[in-house]
């Protein structure tokens, strides 16, 4: 057996939509079933498969946007000052950049802010207010930022300045009293799609202003609406679509140089770069300094200027990522020491120092390791302020918990899955015990097990390059639209071996009737020790096609597997007992079985075995059971002794069948009945023959092994032909006439090279049969008793 790494969740598509999509759509029956487990009707397949003919929507269904437009556009009249007051992260740098070029592009006298993570934090405030005021600013648009900023938008209004916001966040109870509120997700607002990302409704807001989307402008979006992490459906989907497009052909010189320098230059841009490689390196410059960097790298028109900012941006991210892996190991440390037993059901960390602009990803990180709901929080000393960030999982919205936690919390905002916050150290110990509580009530202890979602079960058959190809037309894929999961059972092992440097990765082909499938599982190079070639695989991955050398084939992404049925591992050959402790999974626990009173010393170091059974006895029978993991480490002195041993096999998942042996005292054969014969006539000829000290000499003129001459002279004194006489072997005169298959020692020998023969010299194959054949026999008469007592018991009580 071999447990999988996550809790898989398996959707049933019904199987007459399948048939409904496959008949008015004319797709494959793999792409048919994602679709059906997906719950999709046959218009919003057609409208997935369909992308480049769907439109935008109307951006003035949105409420507040026609008094948006009006104020915006008495300004550009009247020549008023704007300002966009924007966000530091990528969603926020984005929407700051569209938002500029709309209002610049239609000629605005504009300017942007964007407030410094570190010395005024999230969201508006009063200070930037104040210098908003003392420039002449008359008009403030707010992007991806401002709904929480009631009592800001209020000082801005007193100040004479108005305020539009928009922002993408979940509205408060009370909404901010301004001009405009611009945000699909507030109460009453009629507009078809609520999850667009910050840089989304920028878009939107360029778009009615210039009573069409901005196709140069909508790659930016992209960026933003990937890195955000929000839905790619509906329109998240065709900004993310058409911007991918516009993106690999980017007009945007500071664009150009970042992808160049992320290394992908020759590559086709996809949502995973952007969200792996450009988003990061934008999210930097506001994590550890100033997001203007990232700003102007969007609006420069000097390749030489966009190309120093990349640079800096690269140092950032480096430094960004050392910060994350110290951050990361420090909490772990206090969480295990505040911990030590067993983690409560959330988590909340703090600690002085840490760097404000990463704990986001810390936590994200975090969350990964334990899977529980997770807040950093880094304090000041000085003035006793924590702020930091909030990550969770599914089944807990982490902004619904926060919400709860109002009366200690003056600052937050975010999403069911994301959030930011900042409130007194002194209340941290409060927010640690609330959490906890609504954790309880809400996580069940599946909830605490990471799950992956798979689309359907498939067979290998129907991933064909044309199914393939169709699944790629549901790109761009993120949330709301992952990558389809596929799972296929019962696969058989045609190749399985590591590869990459230290063969960290595992390459495998493997076959179900008569098709066959590659598999690469990056960073699963250790698991191949795990897997017998017997094995029945059922495993997990995304479809894709291996391009090599002209030739296309289907090939899966592993992200993770499972056998479910006992495995048997064929380590007969292996000599080394060092090698054996690098093989066996070093957090797993092992039993030795030892049939010859011969425990194996300097063994299993990595290992630590629960119990070692010697002379086929465990010390501890239930124990033994629970270990999950056993290796027959030699022979057994009979199929009996293997016989009873195997009674506590039932339960195991690995077999490791190695039946060390040391060949001297073994025979490749058992002497025949000529060799008896010969030596009985030696003896006669001889007379008393010292077998200590001429046997040698004998042995090696005959060919044999000192153990064939000791055996056949055990055999001639246990039938009472023979005696020792002070060290020497003689004849007994007129021996009664037996034959030799009376000798116990004969017949004990002809078993153990009956067992020899099969358990060391059969085949793979035969040997799983033998040993399955003996475990098997013990369940089924277990099950039998088990009958037969039930059936006892219900007589007894008169069923």
């Amino acid at each position: 057996m071999l447990a999988s790494r996550t809790r898989w969740k398996v959707a049933s598509p019904a199987v007459e939509r399948v048939r409904q999509l496959q008949k008015e759509l004319g797709l494959t029956s793999l792409v048919a079933k994602v679709m059906a487990a997906r719950d999709w009707d046959v218009e919003q397949a057609r409208q997935f498969m369909d992308v480049d003919n769907q439109t935008f929507h109307d951006p003035f269904l949105m409420d507040g946007m026609a008094e948006a437009v009006e104020r915006i556009q008495e300004a550009l009249l009247n020549d008023e000052k704007i300002r966009v007051y924007g966000d530091y992260d990528c969603d926020g740098i984005t929407s700051t950049v569209i938002m500029y070029k709309t209002l610049s592009g239609l000629g605005a006298s504009v300017d942007y802010y964007i407030p410094n993570r570190f010395s005024e934090g999230y969201g508006l405030n009063k200070a930037a207010i104040d210098k908003a005021k003392a420039e002449g600013i008359q008009l403030l648009v707010t992007v991806d930022t401002g709904i929480s900023g009631r009592e800001e938008i209020a000082y801005a209004t007193q100040l004479g300045i108005d305020v539009i916001v928009t922002d993408h966040h979940q509205p408060p109870p009370e909404l901010p009293e301004c001009l405009a509120v611009i945000n699909p997700k507030k109460p009453g607002c009629s507009y078809p799609f609520k999850d667009l990302s910050g840089a989304g409704l920028a878009l939107k807001m360029a778009q009615a202003l210039l009573d069409d989307i901005p196709l140069e402008l909508v790659d930016i979006a992209a960026i933003g609406t990937i890195a955000d992490l929000v839905p790619l459906v509906d329109e998240n989907r065709l900004i993310a679509y058409h911007g991918l497009k516009v993106l690999n052909h980017t007009q945007h010189v500071g664009l150009q140089v970042l992808i160049e320098q992320a290394g992908l230059g020759d590559a086709s841009v996809d949502e995973q770069h952007v969200g792996f490689a450009l988003g990061p390196r934008l999210n930097s410059c506001g994590r550890l300094a100033s997001a203007d960097t990232a700003v102007q790298l969007f609006l420069t028109n000097d390749r030489g200027q966009a190309t120093a900012i990349v640079q800096e941006m690269e140092k950032l991210n480096t430094e960004r990522q050392r910060l994350v892996q110290q951050i990361v190991q420090e909490a772990k440390a206090l969480i295990e020491t505040d911990y030590p037993h067993s983690k409560p059901k959330a988590l909340v960390v703090a600690s002085e120092g840490w760097h404000e602009g990463v704990l986001g990803i810390v936590a994200s990180k975090l969350v990964e390791h334990y899977y529980v709901p997770v807040v950093v929080l880094t304090i000041d000393a000085e003035s006793g302020l924590a702020k930091g960030s909030a990550r969770s999982i599914e089944g807990f919205d982490i902004y619904q918990a926060l919400s709860t936690c109002r009366e200690w919390l003056p600052h937050f905002g975010g999403h069911p899955m994301a959030a930011g916050l900042s409130l007194a150290a002194e209340h941290i110990p409060y927010i640690r015990t609330r959490l906890d509580q609504l954790a309880e009530q809400w996580l069940s202890e599946e909830d605490l097990q990471p799950a992956t979602r798979i689309d359907i079960l498939c067979t290998a058959s129907e991933l064909t390059l044309e199914a393939i190809e169709q699944l790629r037309r549901l790109a761009p894929f993120g949330e709301g639209n992952p990558k389809p999961v596929l799972l296929l059972e019962q696969l058989s092992i045609q190749e399985l071996r590591q590869v990459g440097t230290d063969g960290q990765h595992l390459k495998c082909v493997f076959h179900q009737e008569d098709t066959y499938l590659e598999t690469i599982g990056f960073g699963w190079g250790e698991i191949a020790h795990q897997i017998s070639p017997a094995a029945k695989v059922n495993l997990i991955g995304e479809a894709s096609i291996n391009e090599w050398n002209g030739q296309r084939k289907p090939q899966i992404m592993m992200t993770d597997l499972e056998v479910r049925e006992r495995q048997f591992f064929d380590w007969r050959s292996k000599k080394d007992l060092a090698e054996l402790d690098r093989l066996l999974p070093a957090d797993e626990t092992v039993a030795v079985c030892c049939f010859r009173d011969s425990r194996p010393e300097g063994f299993l170091e990595q290992a630590h075995p629960i119990s070692v059974a010697l002379n086929g006895q465990p010390d501890q029978p239930p124990l033994l059971g629970q270990a999950g993991r056993v290796l027959l480490y030699d022979l057994p002195r009979s199929e009996e002794q293997l016989h009873r041993f195997c009674r506590y096999l039932g339960h195991v998942g690995r077999i490791y069948m190695m039946f060390h042996h040391d060949g001297s005292h073994f025979f490749s054969t058992i002497p025949t009945r000529e060799h008896f014969k010969w030596y009985y006539a030696f003896l006669q000829h001889k007379g008393p023959f010292d077998l200590k000290a001429w046997g040698p000499r004998l042995a090696k003129q005959k060919g044999w092994t000192m153990d064939t001459l000791q055996f056949m002279t055990d055999v001639f004194l246990e039938l009472e032909f023979a005696t020792i006489r002070e060290g020497k072997i003689q004849l007994i005169p007129h021996p009664r006439k037996k034959d030799l298959s009376q000798s116990t020692c004969y017949q004990l020998k002809q078993e153990e090279l009956k067992l020899e023969q099969v358990l060391i010299y059969s085949s793979y194959q035969e040997l799983i049969r033998y040993l399955s054949h003996h475990i098997e026999s013990h369940q089924a008469d277990e099950s039998s008793q088990a009958n037969s007592d039930m059936n006892k018991e219900e007589k007894a009580y008169g069923f």
